[in-house]
């Protein structure tokens, strides 16, 4: 690993010259090495059409280079200017209710529209050509946030190319008709001219709303890469997009073609320990350290502050985390609060009058011993024995159909699964990502199986001795969120020997479990009863209720690996039981462990819920504190 970076996002063009020198200051007084520049200043750059004034930018970035502070370049097509919006009302997108979009806010453009792309890529270029091969620009950040806001865009250039879209994808409409089952409620379309988007407030069809997402996502993609590779032709590096926590975009196809992660999280400070499935994910993205792009300092806001107090020290820990989980990079969001605007009311390192907040104090501490532990930092790295599945195509599929009411996928992976693993280092990987080197892994909830060359994959790994952990809720549907007709299961049936007797999504408290023989079982949310076939066998079955004594988890052989088959929804312990490893270290549950190796090695621990902590039975840790112990 190179360089670590922290620092937070600036932003000069609402400043004059004399402040900008005494933000410069104040960005050195608070340790920082790094700011994030220009997404949102188009308009200074261009402030009329062809008329491109970047000297002031240039000027910003090498007062900071001279001061010891790198720079980040935000390519800024989220937030066009208005002579722009207005001259080319076509740049700006159509709401759900076919309103165009006003000139208030930001992300507010029409993915699809080329005068808008074209737009996008000579602003681009004029960056790229003033700031290539730049030693005070350690990378870029194409957009900002970008994702297809309010359901996305439904001007008709939107609609046209959402029907070409879908055509490419099935070739005829009765491939589509078929794999989406239009014929139920005699929904079945004539061409793909009849296809409408899925507009709100109307009960929409789940294989609609989930073609529409994943459109608008390729959509998406499409406009990010147009960027990049200008960037890259102009020998630009580190170039990203920064993407909020959710995977419903896949991080996996909008970064194929990027160089470097980007990673924005404002989780409560109730939530601090859970941030680390971010960072266990995006870390896996492209197998390479990451960056945080935005985090809180403080307070989240807008026209007011919301967020909830966040009490001393948990920024400190939260900026410690990241790096022990892989991050090269740490920004927060912002170094000083805007004076004015849509969120005059956020957090930050400083104060519209360029005071100092109490939080900078931590900061503080933590650049300090940032400085402290780099060599350890940059000469280890994480290795996982452990892989948990979190699925973009899951994502979609549970959010266009639950199944089980109030279900949310993500909220429940990482409460019901993820919290398990506190003390052991995980990957988080959606389906796509090699299994190469981890001994177990876990697909809860894993919709669709039978995607991206998976099932094939996952087949011989098992063969060659992993051990595959999968349900409830997996394999239950295809990409289109069709049930399948043949089986319960795409394949899992036939692979973990099984004959699915019972599904039901409805418990209403009836149902108890038991391991064969040893005690009690928990069971929830969803539950599968298992006949097994020869050569399987029943580690867990019903003991009350209609399933009683069907199994609900089962074991079978395949080669040198092994399949276990949940039907439930099982707590943190019995999940535990079932991986069968050995953790970092022993702990407290607010303790957050991550063990390092490589040219050096060792681990850290953070507390993580604002209470005194143990490791290893006799080491006590403050709330919040952070302890890198060196082998």
């Amino acid at each position: 690993m190179n360089k670590l970076y922290l620092g937070a996002a600036y932003y000069p063009e609402l400043w004059e010259e004399e402040e900008i020198e005494k933000d410069i200051a104040r960005i050195k007084e608070a340790g920082l090495n790094c700011v994030r520049v220009a997404e949102f200043a188009w308009g200074r750059m261009e402030p009329k059409e062809g008329d491109f004034q970047l000297g002031w930018l240039k000027t910003v970035v090498e007062k900071l280079y001279k001061n010891g502070i790198y720079t980040v370049l935000c390519t800024p097509s989220a937030t066009p200017p208005r002579w722009l919006l207005n001259k080319y009302p076509e740049t700006r997108m159509v709401m759900h209710d076919l309103i165009r979009a006003d000139v208030s806010s930001r992300c507010h453009t029409c993915k699809t529209s080329e005068v808008m792309r074209e737009k996008n890529r000579i602003i681009v270029t004029k960056m790229a050509e003033t700031f290539a091969k730049n030693p005070a620009v350690v990378g870029w950040q194409i957009d900002n946030e970008i994702y297809p806001y309010n359901e996305g865009c439904f001007c008709e250039n939107c609609k046209a190319a959402f029907r070409v879209w879908l055509k490419d994808k099935f070739g005829s409409i009765e491939n589509l008709n078929k794999a989406w089952g239009m014929a139920r409620w005699s929904l079945t379309y004539d061409s793909f001219d009849d296809v409408e988007p899925p507009y709100p407030k109307q009960w929409r069809h789940p294989s609609l709303r989930k073609a529409w997402r994943e459109f608008q996502y390729a959509q998406v993609k499409s406009y990010v890469e147009e960027q990049a590779d200008i960037l890259h032709k102009f020998g630009c590096g580190n170039v990203g997009t920064n993407m909020m926590q959710h995977n419903s975009m896949s991080y996996y196809k909008i970064n194929e073609k990027l160089d470097i992660a980007q990673y924005n999280h404002y989780e409560p400070a109730s939530a601090l320990a859970d941030t680390a499935f971010g960072y266990d994910f995006v870390r896996c993205v492209k197998d390479k350290p990451f960056w945080v792009m935005e985090t809180q300092v403080g307070w989240n806001g807008s026209e007011y502050a919301e967020g909830g107090y966040r009490p001393a020290g948990e920024c400190y820990a939260n900026t410690m985390l990241p790096f022990a989980r892989g991050a090269q990079m740490n920004l927060y969001w912002l170094l000083r609060t805007h004076p004015n605007g849509h969120e005059l009311a956020h957090g930050a390192l400083y104060s519209p009058a360029g005071r100092k907040y109490k939080v900078t104090e931590e900061v503080q501490r933590a650049a300090k011993d940032i400085k402290k532990c780099s060599n350890f930092l940059q000469n280890s790295c994480i290795r996982s024995e452990i892989a948990l599945h979190y699925s973009s195509s899951a994502l979609n599929s549970f959010e266009s159909a639950p199944l089980v009411k109030g279900f949310n996928y993500r909220a429940e992976l990482i409460e019901k699964y993820y919290s398990a693993f506190r003390h052991y280092n995980v990957d988080v990987i959606d389906t796509q990502h090699g299994l190469d080197g981890y001994k177990v892994l876990l697909s809860p909830f894993l919709a669709t199986a039978d995607e991206n060359g998976f099932r094939e994959r996952v087949t011989e790994w098992v063969k060659s001795g992993g051990t595959w952990i999968v349900g409830p809720m997996s394999d239950i549907m295809d990409g289109n969120v069709r049930r399948y007709t043949n089986s319960v299961f795409s394949f899992l049936e036939e692979f973990a020997g099984v004959y699915v007797k019972y599904q039901r999504p409805i418990g209403n408290d009836v149902f108890r479990a038991g391991w064969e023989n040893d005690g009690e079982c928990g069971i929830s949310v969803w539950y599968d009863a298992f006949e097994c076939k020869e050569g399987t066998k029943s580690l867990a079955h019903y003991t009350a209720g209609e399933f009683a004594p069907y199994s609900v988890i089962t074991e079978r052989n395949v080669g040198k690996g092994r399949v276990i088959l949940v039907g439930s929804v099982l707590p943190h312990d019995d999940i535990l039981r079932l991986v069968a490893l050995p953790p970092i270290a022993e702990a407290s549950e607010n303790v957050t462990l991550t063990q390092r190796t490589g040219k050096e090695s060792g681990m850290i621990a953070v507390e993580t819920a604002g209470r005194s902590g143990a490791l290893c039975g006799n080491i006590e840790l403050a709330p919040y504190e952070v302890l890198v112990l060196r082998e």
